[in-house]
C-alpha cells in the first residue's frame, strides 16, 4: 500500500497511533530476529538474498567496520552525527529499489553481546540493521545466542 498522491510526509504530523503501530512493527521484527538467532547460528544464516553484496558495500563505505571488534560495538553517536548520517544515507539509498522497507525503522543492538533491552538498543532504518547485522553474522558474532539456547 502506498501513501496517497496528495501526502506530504515532510508536512504531516506525528500521530501518536501511527508511532505506536510504527514502535510494535519494530520490537516484533527484533523478536523475530532474536528468536531466527536462537534457531540458526547467525554465521549460518542470511537475512536477505543481497547479503554477500550489502557486506561488501558496507565494508567499502565503512571500512572502519571492516573487522569483528569494530562491528561488535556500534556508536550512535558516530551513526547518527550530521557526517554519519550523510554517508549512511548514501548507502541506504542505493537499496532503495532492491531491498522491502529499506529504511522503515527498525531496532539495532548496539553491541553484539547484548539482547535487546533499553539501554542496549537504538531505533534505525532497515538499511543500518541489515548492514551490521550481516557483518555481524558473517563474523560469528551472533553464533553465541544459537549456543546460549542448545547447550
Amino acid at each position: 500500500m502506498s501513501a496517497p498522491k496528495t501526502f506530504d510526509a515532510e508536512n504531516a504530523d506525528n500521530l501518536e497511533d501511527i508511532e505506536k503501530q510504527f514502535a510494535v512493527k519494530a520490537v516484533m521484527q527484533a523478536q523475530t530476529y532474536w528468536n531466527l538467532l536462537e534457531k540458526v547460528k547467525g554465521s549460518t544464516l542470511r537475512l536477505t538474498r543481497l547479503d554477500d553484496e550489502i557486506y561488501e558495500h558496507f565494508i567499502k563505505d565503512f571500512p572502519e567496520y571492516d573487522s569483528a571488534d569494530a562491528v561488535a560495538e556500534i556508536n550512535e553517536d558516530d551513526m547518527k552525527s550530521p557526517k554519519g548520517k550523510d554517508r549512511w544515507r548514501k548507502f541506504m539509498n542505493t537499496y532503495e529499489k532492491t531491498v522491502h522497507d529499506f529504511n522503515f525503522g527498525t531496532l539495532l543492538r548496539t553491541g553484539s553481546k547484548d539482547e535487546y533491552e533499553e539501554k542496549t538498543t537504538i531505533f534505525v532504518p532497515r538499511m543500518q540493521f541489515l548492514a551490521v547485522e550481516i557483518a555481524r553474522n558473517k563474523h560469528g558474532l551472533n553464533d553465541w545466542i544459537y549456543g546460549q539456547e542448545h547447550k
